[in-house]
C-alpha cells in the first residue's frame, strides 16, 4: 500500500471506492442513508459501474450492505456490539487455544505459518482487503482446531462473522497492521514453543487492543 503510488494508476472503482468509504466514516454519509447508483455517479462524474463495483467491495468491508427493494445503504456501527463481540471472543478463543496449545502438532504449526504469510502478503494489497479477516480466522483456526472443540470453534466463527467489519475497519484506518503482524507471529512462536500463559495472554491482549482502536474509531462515526 504505497502512499508514493500516484493516482493516475487507481482504477476509477478504487478512487469511488476511497471517496465513499471517507464520507461512510467521516459521518458525511449517515449510517442507514441510502446509497443511490445514479446519484453517486452524477457526483462522482463517473457512470453507474465503477460505483455498482465500490459499493460491493465496501459490502465486502462491511461498510455498506444490499436489501432487497431497498438496494445499498450504508451500514450502522455499535461501540456496544464492538464490546460485546470482542469481549466474548477474548474469553471463548483464550480458553480454545489453552486446549489446543498442548494437542499441536507440526502440521498445525506449518499450516498456520502457510495461512500468516499469505495474510502478511495481503496486508500489502488494499484491493485484497476481503481477503483479510478469511485468512485471519483461517490463521487462528490452525492453532485451535487442535483443541478439539467443534461446537466451540462454530461459535468463534460466528462471532468471527458478525466482527469482520470491524477488523477491517481497524486494519484499514486505525493502524493496526503492524501490531497484528507482529501479535500473530509472537503467537505463533508461543503455541510452537508450548508456552500457554504467554499465548493467552497476547490473544487477550491482541483482541482487547483492536476493540479499544475500533471503538474510537466507531465512537468518531457515531457523534
Amino acid at each position: 500500500m504505497s502512499r508514493s503510488t500516484p493516482i493516475i494508476h487507481k482504477t476509477r472503482t478504487q478512487v469511488v471506492v476511497e471517496v465513499l468509504r471517507e464520507k461512510i466514516l467521516s459521518g458525511d454519509i449517515a449510517a442507514g442513508e441510502p446509497l443511490r447508483q445514479s446519484a453517486l455517479a452524477d457526483e462522482l462524474n463517473v457512470s453507474r459501474i465503477p460505483v455498482r463495483e465500490a459499493l460491493l467491495q465496501l459490502e465486502a468491508e462491511g461498510l455498506v450492505k444490499f436489501e432487497a427493494h431497498k438496494g445499498a445503504t450504508a451500514t450502522e456501527l455499535s461501540v456496544d456490539q464492538v464490546t460485546e463481540l470482542f469481549e466474548l471472543r477474548a474469553l471463548i478463543e483464550t480458553d480454545l487455544l489453552a486446549k489446543a496449545i498442548p494437542n499441536l502438532r507440526d502440521e498445525h504449526l506449518l499450516q498456520a505459518e502457510k495461512v500468516l504469510d499469505e495474510l502478511e502478503s495481503a496486508f500489502k494489497e488494499e484491493d485484497a482487503v476481503a481477503s483479510w479477516s478469511e485468512l485471519n480466522t483461517q490463521f487462528h483456526t490452525c492453532l485451535y482446531q487442535a483443541a478439539d472443540r467443534p461446537h466451540t470453534l462454530e461459535v468463534v466463527h460466528g462471532l468471527n462473522t458478525n466482527c469482520d467489519r470491524y477488523i477491517r475497519l481497524q486494519l484499514l484506518l486505525a493502524g493496526g497492521i503492524p501490531r497484528a503482524a507482529q501479535d500473530h507471529r509472537d503467537l505463533l512462536t508461543y503455541c510452537r514453543n508450548k508456552d500457554t500463559d504467554k499465548a493467552i495472554e497476547l490473544l487477550r491482549e491482541h483482541i482487547l487492543h483492536a476493540a479499544e482502536a475500533i471503538r474510537d474509531l466507531v465512537a468518531q462515526q457515531v457523534e
